[in-house]
């Protein structure tokens, strides 16, 4: 698996140099619209232009990823695939982890789930769907126990605060991910950690890589170029798991016909340790989409 490594340590300086970011940077790109078919023709177009990774949004009422990553599986080979993000309180985990993991059998091990809190304002309430940002981390992080639980294998029993599952007879065993850690079958899980948060930043050190969230104290988001991406690198080094690396992600939009530009930004981000960029073009329209994909990953 890509970007993932194990290996057995020692003392605590085995255990901080363990750990080793992916390089150099890989690229991938959100596809912004939800048009199936124009989706799965994305992905193998950005595919053929050279990128590393090409992803779709899940929210709470859209047209359905799970179904469109498995045609992109089928039409492409090498590019990553995956959800930015998935919003993983407002789903049924045991159902998550089946689609995940036959799309990673579909897709021969290419797979990344990235997940989150989710947005409120994207409709929970119109669905039912709980707003309260405890509640929902709760259902993250059962989520996610769930989640690795089961992609393990069977049998598999969980007892939390929103959830129960019980040993139940299986008819057909649901598919195993093709991927593994450790030699256990497991799909690379990308989180939205809260900078500064010590709860958020836990969670984010049980997963594969961490999407930055950070809130100044005057309000509004930092850009890329703004996150202490050096900082972040330092912390998961210090207080990061011994056996795994973690990925840094982080997203922004480049000037397809602008190399220069390109590495202005991604080098500095680059040299600090990030490990994947992704394009997130979300306002611009099919044209632009198709234009920036087919001009392929940027420079660092």
């Amino acid at each position: 698996m890509r970007g993932v490594e194990r290996r057995r340590v020692g003392n605590r300086q085995e255990q901080a140099a363990a750990i080793r970011y992916a390089s150099p940077v890989k690229f991938g790109f959100v596809f912004p619209g939800g048009d199936p078919v124009a989706v799965v023709e994305a992905a193998v177009a950005a595919e053929a232009a050279g990128w590393d990774g090409f992803f779709v949004w899940e929210a709470v009422w859209s047209a359905d990823p799970w179904a469109m990553l498995g045609a992109i599986a089928t039409r492409t080979e090498r590019i990553r695939i995956g959800t930015l993000l998935t919003p993983l309180p407002i789903r049924r985990p045991w159902k998550l982890a089946a689609e995940t993991a036959t799309v990673d059998q579909l897709s021969n091990g290419r797979l990344i789930l990235a997940v989150g809190l989710g947005a409120p304002d994207t409709g929970y309430e119109a669905f039912g769907l709980p707003v309260d940002r405890r509640t929902r981390a709760e259902l993250l992080d059962e989520g996610l126990a769930i989640l690795t639980g089961l992609w393990a294998g069977q049998p598999f029993t969980f007892s939390g605060d929103h959830y129960e599952i019980g040993e139940a007879p299986l008819l057909i065993a649901a598919p195993e991910p093709v991927q593994r850690v450790g030699g256990v079958p497991h799909i690379p899980i990308w989180v939205v950690g809260a900078w500064g948060r010590p709860k958020s930043m836990r969670r984010v050190l049980g997963c594969d890589g961490f999407i930055p969230y950070v809130v100044p104290p005057e309000g509004g988001f930092l850009t890329a170029e703004q996150l202490p991406v050096g900082e972040m690198k330092t912390w998961l080094e210090t207080h990061g798991p011994a056996d795994r690396s973690i990925e840094i992600v982080v997203d922004g939009v480049t000037a397809g016909d602008d190399a220069a530009a390109q590495r202005s930004v991604l080098g500095p981000l680059a040299a600090a340790g990030a490990t994947w960029w992704i394009e997130t073009a979300w306002t611009a329209d099919s044209r632009a989409v198709a234009t920036r994909i087919a001009q392929g990953p940027p420079s660092t």
